[in-house]
């Protein structure tokens, strides 16, 4: 059996521990640190959070009352395995929101907070290098977030945190293989539309980054990712 390691979320001043259990393993599914199908405990887990077992069931509870976790009935918690279909619908329905809230964004964007931006992507690049798969989606989550709550009226960010939520365990797998699947640069696409005030690019750009994340979006790449998440999962199967 492996050990679960979680990546770290400092805890902010006044968060109750419950709350930062719930954040930290939201936080953990979102980025992948957990394969679809591993199978988890709240002893295991509450061991990896350095917490008691209450907040772990409390955290649990909430994470599968919208589908980021599922309850077996021999109580053993598991990561949804995705179908080819419901993957399909979910990147789907990301590329609608982010190109929704990118665009709703572009006219409260700075030039500063432009700029911030390819620092931020300079981050992603040498997590990558450093083969850090969890800083690597931590820090592209980062990315565009930035640019969505650049819009002081944007209500769509809860929406799109779902969503990555319900992908993380998958584009976990994709961000191990970015170097095959990922091939342009599209971040430096989304900030010249930006620089540009170009809402027809910002959308298309978006689009592109996050097809090409999963290595393309037809039916055999999809086939492919999904496979290789399937392959992953014994290592991922927790005390």
């Amino acid at each position: 059996m492996n050990e679960l390691v979680l990546p770290a979320l400092a805890k902010p001043d006044g968060m109750t521990t419950h709350d930062h259990v719930h954040a930290r393993l939201r936080q953990a599914i979102m980025v992948g640190a957990v394969r679809p199908g591993a199978a988890l405990t709240i002893r295991g887990l509450a061991a990896a959070l350095d917490s008691s077992p209450t907040p772990v069931r409390e955290a649990l509870r909430r994470l599968t009352s919208i589908g980021a976790l599922n309850f077996l009935e021999n109580r053993r918690i598991v990561v949804p395995l995705v179908t080819p279909e419901r993957f399909e619908a979910l990147i789907s329905l990301r590329i609608a929101l982010e190109q929704h809230a990118a665009q709703r964004a572009i006219v409260s964007m700075t030039d500063q907070q432009i700029d911030h931006l390819l620092v931020m992507d300079h981050d992603i690049d040498d997590a990558i290098a450093r083969a850090d798969q969890s800083a690597a989606l931590l820090a592209n989550q980062q990315f565009h977030r930035a640019i969505y709550r650049a819009n002081p009226d944007q209500i769509a960010m809860p929406m799109i945190e779902s969503v990555w939520l319900q992908l993380g365990p998958v584009l976990g797998i994709a961000m191990e293989h970015v170097a095959e699947l990922y091939v342009v640069d599209r971040h430096q696409e989304i900030i010249g539309a930006l620089r540009w005030r170009d809402p027809v690019a910002l959308a298309a750009a978006i689009s592109a980054d996050v097809r090409e994340g999963i290595g393309g979006f037809d039916h055999h790449a999809i086939a492919r990712l999904l496979t290789l998440a399937k392959t992953a999962r014994p290592h991922q199967h927790l005390p």
